[in-house]
């Protein structure tokens, strides 16, 4: 896969564009994190493709895994890398949603409303799991990262109001994921100011609390799912500074790159796939 395909510097953008980089990597986020030096980045905001739930036809892709354990290690990986690159004050935003077993279906149908969920694959119900258990993927993960030196600082629940409606008469309605804060180092950038939130109708604020009421929003053109941007800002906000340097290793449709313009941040996008990178290409102003 080519590394540099759409690398794009978008100087103009910016106020102040002799300081500014920011560009768009196609290739794989383990391989190419690798060649960037230690305390590159301030901050990383992202969300990796979510296990057994998106077949994005990529040979080898994170998510398409036939055993959970072997994704949990593979995200460890790509997040151990991203500890290195990351500066010592530096954090990590982690969006992961959550699944249920199988049953050992092996396929899934077409859902017209969600294109992207039909899969040629699924994986096998996890060793020591039952049908229909929900899987707690998200903790899986946020454990293993924790036990392989990430500090573990908050689970923040994204609350979706306009939540997917789901056809179960056994359980209740999925309408959140989690979003972890980790940091590289007991001591970090955390900009609460900057993500205070109303405690009432007088304007009065407080400090951000763990639970974040924001809508989904779909992206023309994207037939996968996609970060909002008000999900994005608050970690942008609270984990960065003007200038800095932030990174998306899986920057799909490229919603962190697009708050970070707004927000006058450099950033890294790496895309495995070349027709997302293209959406985010596009959509961030670059003629192809």
């Amino acid at each position: 896969m080519t590394k540099s395909a759409l690398r794009a510097d978008i100087n103009k953008l910016f106020f102040e564009p002799k300081h500014k980089r920011c560009e768009i990597i196609i290739g794989d986020a383990l391989e190419i994190l690798k060649e960037y030096p230690p305390n590159t980045f301030r901050c990383c905001v992202t969300s990796p493709p979510y296990w057994g739930l998106r077949d994005y036809g990529i040979a080898n892709q994170i998510g398409a895994e036939m055993k959970l354990d072997d994704y949990v290690e593979n995200l460890t990986k790509i997040f151990r890398e991203i500890r290195r690159v990351l500066t010592e004050d530096g954090t990590l935003w982690l969006n992961l949603g959550d699944s249920y077993t199988s049953g050992n279906r092996t396929w899934r149908d077409a859902d017209k409303k969600n294109p992207a969920r039909a899969m040629r694959y699924r994986p096998p119900t996890p060793e020591g799991l039952k049908p229909k258990d929900l899987i707690g993927v998200p903790w899986r993960v946020a454990f293993a990262l924790q036990a392989d030196g990430w500090y573990l600082r908050s689970d923040i629940i994204w609350y979706k109001p306009n939540c997917q409606p789901e056809s179960v008469k056994d359980r209740p309605t999925r309408a959140h994921e989690y979003i972890f804060l980790f940091s590289k180092s007991e001591k970090y950038l955390y900009d609460y100011e900057a993500i205070k939130e109303p405690s009432n109708s007088h304007g009065t604020l407080r400090n951000k609390r763990t639970i974040w009421a924001i809508n989904t929003e779909p992206f023309p053109g994207a037939h996968f799912a996609t970060f909002p941007p008000k999900l994005v800002e608050d970690c942008i906000l609270a984990g960065s500074k003007p200038g800095d340097m932030v990174l998306d290793p899986f920057f799909g449709s490229g919603t962190v790159g697009e708050v970070c313009i707004k927000y006058k941040r450099n950033f890294t996008g790496i895309e495995l796939k070349e027709e997302y990178a293209a959406i985010a290409y596009k959509r961030l102003g670059w003629a192809l």
